[in-house]
């Protein structure tokens, strides 16, 4: 019974790692979007030292990168990552005894 239960559920479990790992993966990117503007605006800071860039397009591109880390960190606060539980293991199965108790007897 078992055997049968697990072949005809292995397929929504395969579709559920599947998810989990989209998952994971789109949380990595946000996490790594927010690394790539704060560089940038590193970058820019440079630039506008080392006479590359005026003040003027110094404001403009920065008003532009802190916008967007902006509209990150409020998607982060407006959805609260759950904390990362450890996947459940599969389930052991109980074994039949291969020998009976003896019931007591009475006396």
């Amino acid at each position: 019974m078992f055997l049968i239960d697990d072949l005809l559920m292995s397929p929504v479990k395969g579709v559920l790692w599947v998810f989990r790992e989209i998952h994971d993966a789109a949380e990595k990117e946000l996490a790594g979007e927010s690394e790539a503007i704060t560089g940038a605006l590193s970058e820019l800071y440079m630039k506008l030292e080392t006479g590359q860039i005026t003040e003027a397009q110094f404001d403009a591109q920065e008003k532009v990168l802190l916008d967007r880390l902006d509209r990150l960190q409020v998607e982060e606060q407006a959805a609260p990552v759950p904390e990362k539980k450890p996947r459940p293991k599969a389930k052991s199965r109980p074994r039949k005894s291969s020998h009976r108790e003896k019931p007591a007897t009475l006396a």
